[in-house]
Order: structure tokens, then C-alpha cells, then sequence
């Protein structure tokens, strides 16, 4: 799976740079650096639903810091059963 996160200026201010130490906490504790590439992007082109992140490519829209770990684990869970989420249905 590979996840990306908007750095871009409004992702940036709605705390993309907390989401990615999150991810990248969870990844580590959890061993998942076989099953996930975390990577930053610029610009994911949904700055008004920030924080952006594509997962293979899906987009997925406003990602907070303080969901970051759930939304990780809800996404491992779908993507186990081959379906990627375009919403992280944390709301």
C-alpha cells in the first residue's frame, strides 16, 4: 500500500507534518514497513479538504492529526480485503 500526504501550504497548516510522525509511529510499531510506503507530496489538489491523502491512489479527504493511527488502521483493515477507502469514515 502506498500512502501519500499532502505538504502542500494548506495541508501544511492543518497539521499534515503531525499526520505523517503518526503514520510513520504506527508503521514502526506495528513492523508494517513491508505493507506501507509512506510518502510526503505536494499539492494532491483538495487544499480545501486538508489534510490530503491518497491511498494507491485514491484520494482521501481531511485527514486530521488525531486521526492519523485510526485511519491508518481502517485503511490496513481495507486494503487486506482489497478495497482501498476514499472515505475514512471517521466522522
Amino acid at each position: 500500500m502506498v500512502i501519500q500526504v499532502c505538504i502542500g501550504s494548506a495541508c501544511h497548516l492543518k497539521g499534515s507534518y503531525e499526520v505523517i510522525k503518526t503514520m510513520q509511529r504506527v508503521i514502526e510499531e506495528e513492523d508494517l514497513g513491508t505493507l506501507i510506503t509512506l510518502k510526503s507530496s505536494f499539492c494532491l489538489g483538495q487544499c480545501s479538504d486538508a489534510v490530503s491523502v491518497k491511498v494507491d491512489e485514491a484520494p482521501v479527504e481531511s485527514v486530521t492529526p488525531e486521526e492519523a493511527e485510526a485511519f491508518l488502521k481502517l485503511n490496513l483493515k481495507s486494503n487486506s480485503k482489497s478495497a482501498a477507502n476514499t472515505s475514512h469514515g471517521l466522522e
